[in-house]
């Protein structure tokens, strides 16, 4: 296999120790694997060629953008394995502002789309935090800050192009607002982790950036309080943008890590986008008086734009600030999503499940769309325990109709739990799986047991 690759690839495929160990890791899974190969592909050809290969010598391929991917995506489950990086295939191919389009290539992170796209008054609203390249969005249907008002990457994705497990490119989609033609199976890729094609283009639906915009940070006595406010705030019809939950230990660990002085108490962060200034007005006023209802201990508003991008630039490094805190610790690090109403009881009961375990870390996440991530921090001795809590918190979520995973994906960590979600469904995800990858190349172990 290693003469064949150094043949069809030359210094573009790497056998170094610490590429191929760097190549088989993600930022959660405690497990690291090293590759046998990586290839870093630098067009849709290189991909095409590599699968061609697979598929006449028998090896897995895992595609790999930014490897910011939490539940265990990019780790081998088989002999012999090459990582395809696309990070290289970074071209944004065409910006269409008269279409509210873009194409880009999978390689291309959402920081450097929206630097190119803001003077021109256009953003992409998709915001995980990381800054994850745009085809490993699309793998894992990423959604975050934002997807309150503007949706997760099914939503903004017109249309995508892949190279099937034959080696085929297919474009999937027209880069049109609607269509009712066909099967939909551009989103049937999107999410599908890397298992049923490799993702080598994308078209992506744009939006105008919002010209007035207006940023809260409300603190509680509890983080129930901030659950219960987070619900009712959804429930009144308010322009939300985004709706965030940080818990005191959050809160804590951002102080310290980018030396902000903000209460250390279960928080919300809010954002509105309106359409005027007199709208914005009136908005605002309408949520302070809402939230008054649930006793905040402080109400702040960001004084201009620094001060906004400085607030959510904090909730964004929640993670490594967590981790700056507790040192040394290996980290469980999941999210699940429960119907709104359902919310305040998921909230507290992940809480005092924390508590009941003797665990530390802290709850925060994107609560306008029921959606939370918890992140446990444990000596490696005690990972058992960390890894009973996130069962116990999955159960809990499918009892109240929700799901196992509102935007991480599934990759290894969660696919024990896809049965009790789906039942009889994992049977027909199986048999599409065989029908798109039927010698199974593709990232092979990842979501289907």
């Amino acid at each position: 296999m290693r003469e064949r690759l150094r043949e069809a690839f030359g210094e573009r495929v790497s056998f170094s120790p610490s590429v191929l160990l760097a190549h088989g890791r993600d930022e959660g899974y405690p497990e690291v694997r090293p590759v046998d190969a990586v290839v870093f592909a630098e067009s849709a050809a290189d991909v095409e060629q590599l699968i061609r290969l697979a598929n006449e010598l028998g090896f897995a391929v895992i595609p790999f953008g930014a490897g910011t991917s939490i539940e265990g995506h990019l780790i081998p489950v088989q002999r012999p394995t090459v990582s395809l990086d696309l990070s290289r295939m970074n071209r944004i191919l065409e910006v269409r502002p008269e279409d509210f389009l873009a194409v880009v290539e999978p390689g291309v992170t959402r920081e450097e789309l929206n630097r190119r796209l803001r003077p021109q008054g256009l953003f992409f609203p998709v915001d995980p935090g990381a800054n994850a390249t745009l085809g490993g969005m699309a793998a894992t249907n990423a959604s975050g800050t934002t997807t309150v008002r503007y949706g997760g990457m099914r939503t903004n994705m017109l249309a995508l192009e892949a190279v099937m497990a034959s080696g085929e490119r297919v474009r999937f989609g027209r880069p049109v607002r609607k269509t009712s033609a066909g099967y939909d199976l551009k989103d049937l890729l999107i999410g599908s982790e890397g298992t049923l094609g490799v993702i080598t283009r994308l078209y992506l639906k744009l939006h105008p950036l919002p010209a007035h915009v207006h940023t809260l940070r409300i603190f509680f006595r509890t983080v129930q309080d901030a659950a219960d406010a987070a619900t009712a705030l959804m429930g009144a019809g308010l322009p939300v943008a985004r709706l965030e939950l940080l818990d005191e230990n959050a809160l804590v660990a951002v102080n310290r890590y980018v030396n902000k002085d903000y209460p250390e108490r279960p928080a919300l962060f809010v954002e509105f986008h309106s359409s005027t200034p007199e709208a914005l007005e009136a908005e605002s006023a309408m949520a302070r008086e809402l939230l008054s209802e649930f006793a905040p201990l402080a109400v702040d508003a960001a004084r201009g734009e620094a001060e906004r991008r400085e607030q959510w630039e904090a909730r964004h490094q929640a993670y490594w600030a967590l981790v700056h805190l507790f040192p040394n610790r290996k980290y469980a690090i999941t999210d699940t999503a429960v119907p709104l109403s359902r919310l305040p009881e998921m909230v507290g009961h992940a809480q005092a499940l924390m508590k009941e375990l003797g665990l530390v870390g802290s709850i925060l996440g994107h609560v306008g769309d029921g959606n939370f991530h918890t992140i446990v921090a444990v000596a490696e001795a005690d990972y058992e325990k960390a890894e009973a809590y996130v069962e116990r918190l999955v159960e809990r979520a499918l009892l109240l109709d929700g799901t196992i995973s509102g935007e991480h994906g599934v990759g290894l960590r969660k696919r024990k739990y896809l049965a009790a979600e789906h039942g009889p469904a994992v049977d027909w995800m199986r048999r599409l799986k065989e029908v798109f990858d039927p010698k199974g190349i593709l990232n092979p172990g990842k979501i289907l047991p």
